[in-house]
């Protein structure tokens, strides 16, 4: 092989290596850093091919699509002292990413940075509103106070503008899940067992209203029917007066078949009488007839 040949090789292999270390493709989903020794020399945020100084010169690229934050769930004290469980994400996009450069360099160390930033501000706000509120139409008030103030200091800070900031889930710890269900049941059960005696109080008042009402309608009826027996009483003595004024042996017959039916009437009365007993008179004379 010549010596022209093989410089020519050479010379060529250097051109491309020169080539492709001068040129780099930006693509639709990046924008890209051109740093000069660690230095900014230009931001580049239109897709296609570029060119830099080779060996001198770098790039840095950053995603320029909308990105996601879902930090851990933590626990937040709320204004009256309540703890919450809050699950919060978070959409955001690198709008200066020569800041975000300068601040943080990757987007690892940013996420790191954002979770605190939306912990700060979600303790700032939440811990001065109560527990109702999160539950409440307040609710997208708190989300948008927490919004603007994680967007402004993270716009300041990195270069990154927040999108959004929701919080997905606001729960109480399971202690205090637990601890709120047992209050619950004993109040509860102090609240049953209210209502039982209640009814029990009730039920006696009403049973002895009923028994003072029963006694009242007895004395009532008993003495309304020792009235009603009295005068019965006083209008057949009135009647057994005007009869025996009226025919004596009649109604002296009849008295005498009145004590006969009181004393035989059942069939299994025995009496051992002599004939001529008083008792039997009736039987034997009958009634006298008038006139003699």
């Amino acid at each position: 092989m010549s010596r022209s040949l093989v410089f020519g090789v050479v010379i060529a292999a250097i051109a491309l290596v020169l080539g492709s270390s001068s040129l780099f493709i930006v693509n639709q989903a990046e924008q890209a850093l051109v740093l000069r020794f660690g230095a900014h020399r230009a931001t580049i945020k239109e897709p296609g091919l570029h060119a830099k100084l080779p060996f001198i010169e770098d790039v840095v690229r950053y995603d320029i699509r909308l990105l996601s934050l879902d930090p851990p769930d933590e626990q937040i004290i709320l204004g009256d002292q309540k703890r919450i469980v809050v699950d919060t994400f978070t959409r955001f996009l690198i709008a200066d990413p020569l800041k975000f450069y300068q601040a943080v360099r990757t987007e690892v160390q940013a996420r790191a940075q954002m979770t605190q930033i939306v912990s700060s501000a979600m303790r700032r706000v939440m811990g001065q509103v109560m527990l109702p509120s999160i539950l409440s139409d307040e609710r997208a008030r708190i989300m948008e106070q927490i919004q603007h103030e994680v967007a402004e200091r993270s716009l300041r800070e990195m270069g990154i503008q927040v999108v959004d900031v929701r919080l997905r889930r606001a729960d109480l710890p399971d202690e205090t899940s637990q601890s709120i269900y047992d209050r619950m049941k004993s109040e509860r059960e102090r609240q049953a067992k209210e209502a039982r005696a209640q009814g029990y109080e009730w039920s006696q008042q009403i049973r002895a209203r009923a028994d003072r009402e029963r006694t009242v309608l007895l004395a009532e009826a008993q003495r309304q029917a020792q009235i009603e027996r009295g005068q019965g009483d006083a209008e057949a003595n009135r009647i057994f007066a005007e009869a025996f004024g009226k025919d004596p042996q009649f109604f002296t017959l009849y008295r005498s078949l009145q004590a006969y039916r009181e004393a035989l009437g059942d069939g299994n009365t025995t009496l051992v009488l002599s004939p001529d007993n008083e008792f039997l008179k009736a039987f034997g004379a009958g009634p006298a007839r008038r006139g003699q």
